[in-house]
């Protein structure tokens, strides 16, 4: 991993949200000259189609792409994504294919479909009081959801992760991160996302990001990840050693991850450690994926 490997910082604070149009969606951009980050803005917002658009046909070269979404569901505490079932995907790649191709007819990257359907309900917890039979399957005793490897490691470092296969509550990731996958599987042949595929010597690729470990470095607490002011978001931004983003006053939360996320980016790119957690090996790189930073 050689000094100055990407040009550009592309941060996206994803949202698996129902609609066209999604306001939680704000992706962030930085360059390789200290500068500020700006946001990516488009008129009438975003959408998860639009994005997946923007990163097949506009994204600049050579950009480190921060996806704030889950590239895979827990493998290896159960042995498989789904216990049980006799034709369980065996990797990422075909986790990806079979949510997009279950939720083929749903427009929006949307993956009802999936969640709702009988062979993979029993493994969510969805709305409703409705918990699935293997929900539960890890039998770990804070029974919050079954948890990657990368979820452990980055309860290590003081976060506070999500299940992706909880689907209830405000800070549920499992519907971002199922609709990120529809839009994985859509990218494959245009962008590698690593570590399912190995971080080429050259060209863009994308990486799995927590915002709350941007925050952290940024010298925030958990508690106090989300910045809602300019003042708190530049404040972090100087922690980074980068200019600071014009404003005054309240900004909403989304924006203010995707700018600092973007910033984190470019700050910590070139070092080796992100790249080679001890924690990540073959099978859970294939499986499970890894999210950029947590060690």
């Amino acid at each position: 991993m050689g000094v100055g490997r990407f040009a550009h910082y592309l941060a996206i604070d994803w949202s698996g949200a129902k609609g066209a149009r999604q306001k939680g969606i704000a992706l962030g951009l930085a360059d390789t000259k200290g500068a500020a980050p700006f946001l990516l803005n488009r008129p009438g917002g975003w959408s998860r189609e639009a994005v997946l658009s923007f990163l097949r046909n506009d994204l600049p070269p050579n950009t480190l792409v921060g996806l704030d979404l889950g590239i895979g569901l827990p493998h290896a505490d159960c042995g498989a994504y789904f216990p049980g079932l006799s034709d369980s995907p065996p990797d990422a790649p075909a986790l990806w294919r079979l949510v997009d191709d279950v939720s083929a007819e749903e427009t929006d990257l949307s993956a009802t479909a999936f969640t709702d359907h009988p062979d993979f309900a029993p493994y969510f917890r969805r709305h409703g009081g409705r918990e699935g039979a293997q929900f539960r399957c890890d039998a770990a005793a804070h029974g919050r959801g079954r948890f990657r490897v990368t979820e452990h490691a980055q309860a290590a470092q003081g976060c506070k992760p999500y299940s992706n296969f909880n689907l209830v509550g405000a800070a549920q990731v499992g519907k971002s991160s199922l609709t990120g996958m529809r839009m994985l599987n859509k990218l494959r042949g245009h962008l590698p996302v690593w570590p399912v595929a190995p971080l080429p010597s050259t060209g863009s690729v994308i990486v799995e990001i927590y915002t709350s470990l941007a925050a952290m470095e940024a010298r925030r607490r958990v508690s106090h990840a989300k910045m809602r002011s300019y003042e708190a978001l530049n404040e972090a931004l100087d922690a980074l050693g980068s200019n600071r983003v014009k404003g005054e006053g309240p900004i909403d939360d989304h924006s203010s991850d995707a700018l600092l996320a973007a910033a984190w980016l470019r700050a910590v790119a070139d070092d080796p450690r992100r790249w080679h957690p001890a924690a990540l090996t073959p099978e859970i790189a294939q499986t499970e994926g890894w999210t950029f930073g947590a060690f």
